[in-house]
């Protein structure tokens, strides 16, 4: 069964070119394209995508409000955040609200194709040079004091899920997290959700960058 997706973005060669990409491939099919945040969550209860691909800059509705709304609808589709630059001040609020990955608009085409097919599969995905920037900025505010209270905060994980946690700071997926630790998926998906309940976070890159704060990844 194919992916549906549907593109959001103002820029109409943006929203061919990702058309033109992902027409190519056998296992997604773009359902449909919006030209701002309304117009996407209107297409979005129209045609049920499986994953939206949706720009944070744009007129009427910004990308981080639709994703907002849309995520508080019964059965959301995923949502991919795209941005062209990797410092864009709004990653933070997008990640906020619940969207399951970033990439940048320039991100090869392969790799929006592997990270379509993560995002539809449960596993977030995030550009790189993003994950990076996010847990630099991060990092550079607090220091010591933000530092000690990431270390008290993973004081309460588990040895198991304390190695969960130290996987996604590496930037590993559920499956990837398996092979590593010799666990099921299920099992990994089941530590991970613990991970989020005792350190409080809704995101991935949330406990990353709590990782990263204690010092435990490089």
């Amino acid at each position: 069964m194919s992916t549906k997706v549907l593109v959001v973005d103002d820029d109409p060669l943006v929203r061919s070119a990702l058309r033109l990409m992902l027409g190519g491939q056998d296992d997604l099919e773009v359902v449909g394209e919006a030209v701002d945040g309304h117009d996407g969550l209107l297409r979005a209860a129209e045609l049920s995508p499986d994953v939206v691909l949706m720009d944070i800059r744009m007129p009427r509705l910004n990308g981080i409000e639709a994703t907002r709304i849309l995520l508080e609808r019964p059965l959301p589709p995923r949502v991919i955040v795209l941005t062209t630059f990797d410092a864009d001040d709004h990653v933070l609020e997008a990640l906020a609200v619940g969207a399951d990955g970033f990439l940048l608009k320039d991100t090869p085409p392969g790799e929006i194709v592997a990270a379509i097919h993560k995002v539809a599969d449960g596993d977030p995905m995030l550009s790189p040079s993003v994950t990076r920037t996010l847990i630099d900025r991060v990092r550079h505010d607090g220091g010591d004091d933000r530092s000690q209270a990431a270390e008290r905060r993973l004081a309460a994980l588990t040895e198991r899920e304390r190695d969960v946690a130290l996987a996604i700071g590496r930037g590993l997926a559920n499956a990837e997290i398996a092979a590593s630790l010799y666990l099921s998926v299920p099992t990994v998906k089941a530590h991970v959700s613990r991970v989020f309940d005792k350190l409080g976070v809704t995101n991935r890159v949330q406990i990353a960058i709590c990782v990263h704060d204690a010092g435990l990844v490089d």
